[in-house]
């Protein structure tokens, strides 16, 4: 396990990239990528969503959003094989602190869906993470292929802002690294989420929030 200053994120060598851009790269480099493995990082327990299911559950439809979500099964089948044949596996590794805020149960319904096809994710708690938070969390950070890595960005709100990408090599390595400890570590999603989720009555509906 590195210490924090290994894993420091220095403003100054980053690019900030808006949303748009972010999501353009973000994609085209993914399409790009060939037998090379990507790392995902996700830390923060409150989001909001720009996604039906999540705009239903808000509006108090438990049943009716894990529906919409199941109905995304065969886009995450087809989105798995292309990675099977391109040789560029996706790993996640999910933060998740008990007692699950309701964003998180609502995602760790969506996240069964995707590991139900095959999608690589995993789930760790806090303590896994040792002292590094002892000065604050850890920033949410997606390295892809080894070659470039993304401190992934949000509003005050809780949406998606875009990300700053970093390109030193050393810096993405440490990070890279660390993320395939906790994942190795981790336990299997569909394993948590019979152990620790799927009892669950659902949960109170946050109220949206404005863009």
């Amino acid at each position: 396990m590195p210490d924090r200053s290994a894993l420091e994120l220095p403003v100054g060598q980053g690019e900030r990239l808006p949303l748009v851009a972010y999501r353009r790269e973000f994609r085209q480099r993914r399409a790009e990528l060939r037998d090379r493995q990507s790392w995902k990082f996700e830390r923060q327990q409150e989001f909001e969503e720009l996604d039906d299911s999540w705009e239903v559950f808000c509006r108090g439809q438990w049943e009716d959003s894990l529906r919409l979500l199941g109905e995304e099964r065969e886009a995450h089948l087809e989105a798995v094989q292309r990675d099977q044949e391109r040789g560029t596996a996706f790993h996640r590794v999910r933060v998740v602190e008990e007692p699950l805020t309701p964003y998180m149960q609502w995602e760790l319904h969506a996240l069964r869906v995707q590991s139900e096809a095959g999608k690589k994710i995993r789930v760790v708690t806090p303590a896994a993470l040792g002292a590094l938070e002892t000065i604050g969390p850890l920033p949410e950070v997606v390295v892809v292929g080894g070659q470039v890595l993304y401190q992934v960005v949000y509003t005050e709100a809780g949406f998606l802002d875009g990300a700053i990408r970093f390109t030193d090599a050393e810096l993405t390595k440490r990070w890279e690294s660390f993320i395939r400890e906790l994942y190795e570590v981790g336990e299997d999603l569909l394993s948590y989420f019979e152990r620790r989720v799927a009892h669950l009555s659902p949960p109170q509906p946050p109220q949206p929030k404005a863009v």
